[in-house]
């Protein structure tokens, strides 16, 4: 395999020492880029431009053609998996994903079974090999999939939520048959992840985006308890090589502690917590990613500057961190403001380290 000419995302994630705090951003390929729309536009859909490994990779170097990122992270959705379980994935104009065939009664989800990612979901795997010869070596490939509690939410409700009363009445009602989804998409999230890394996936993310909804106990009941599945199962070494595996859960810091002994090697933040303190709690169990709220970037460039100042500084001059937003970019964000982010956080996190 090519040589990595940056591997020091790869490094942070393994709490080695970095010369500065490499940065790469959730949902990095996207509508706030203008050539992503046009590229999107051209694929006549969101689901189309996810399938087609060519135009996947395309976006995905997108962002690395104008920022010094240090990670590219493959396009993709996360509801890949359930779609490729058959329950028919689309996307309604203005109302984001949706399930033809959502799960309704214990008929449908008996039905559930692992799906082959070599099968369904061979487009993705296609795509990951594309973006690692595309990339050539000059920065990691993250590939990714949602947790199993965060695509059951999907699963039982149908598309999106606010109350997520669907998913948490069954939950509540009928805890056995919420165990068994949360079993079968586990076990098909380390299929999909490890598929992912035997393509060229260099590091892997867990996107646990709803566990936040959860009260204390059911989070480890219903997330933490899957999520620490996935991790005991991945592929943990490729190519001669660590593949680091980060996990991500929305709303988590009240459940640190408790997420840094899941078995993964880095834990994203969002930004309602102080990095600082965060590693103050966590110690050397896991690099930290994070977490600059996204909503910075809709400020001045000297705003977007002072917080990701902010965000260092507090984090120290400690290994293991990796920036990042503390949520997924948004369509909103002026494309300027990124570059004063990328900069600045190279810049002053070489100062931090002083000057290495």
């Amino acid at each position: 395999m090519t040589q990595l000419r940056n591997d020091t995302f790869l490094r942070a994630l393994m709490r080695q020492p970095t010369e500065y705090t490499p940065l790469w951003l959730m949902r990095q390929a996207g509508r706030y880029l203008p050539e992503y729309c046009a590229t999107r536009k051209r694929a006549g859909s969101f689901l189309q431009l996810c399938k087609s490994p060519t135009m996947a990779c395309e976006v995905t170097l997108q962002p690395l053609e104008r920022y010094d990122l240090d990670a590219a992270i493959l396009f993709s959705d996360i509801l890949t998996v359930p779609d490729a379980m058959g329950l028919g994935l689309y996307f309604a104009e203005g109302e984001g994903p949706k399930f033809e065939r959502p799960l309704k009664d214990a008929a449908d989800i008996a039905k559930l079974a692992v799906p082959d990612p070599h099968g369904e979901l061979q487009y993705v795997m296609d795509a990951v090999s594309e973006i690692r010869r595309a990339l050539d070596g000059r920065v990691p490939l993250i590939g990714f999939s949602g947790s199993p509690w965060t695509l059951s939410c999907y699963m039982v409700e149908g598309g999106s939520s606010s109350d997520y009363r669907k998913v948490k009445s069954l939950m509540y009602s009928q805890p056995e048959q919420m165990h068994r989804i949360l079993e079968v998409t586990a076990q098909s999230v380390i299929a999909y992840l490890n598929a992912q890394i035997e393509a060229g996936a260099q590091a892997v993310m867990v996107f646990d985006s709803w566990g936040g909804v959860l009260s204390h106990n059911a989070y480890r009941e219903f997330s933490l308890r899957y999520l620490q599945q996935i991790a005991a199962g991945l592929i943990r070494e490729r190519d001669g090589r660590q593949v680091p595996c980060i996990v991500f859960t929305k709303g988590g810091g009240l459940w640190l502690d408790d997420i840094a002994n899941a078995g993964y090697d880095a834990v994203g933040l969002d930004w309602t917590m102080d990095i600082g303190t965060a590693r103050a709690l966590v110690g050397d169990r896991v690099a930290l990613q994070g977490n600059l709220d996204p909503a910075v970037l809709f400020g001045t460039p000297e705003a977007v500057a002072e917080e990701a100042r902010r965000v260092l500084d507090s984090f120290g001059n400690h290994p293991g961190h990796v920036f990042n937003l503390g949520h997924g970019i948004s369509q909103f964000t002026p494309p300027e403001n990124v570059s004063v982010l990328v900069d600045t956080v190279h810049a002053h996190s070489r100062t931090i380290r002083g000057g290495a």
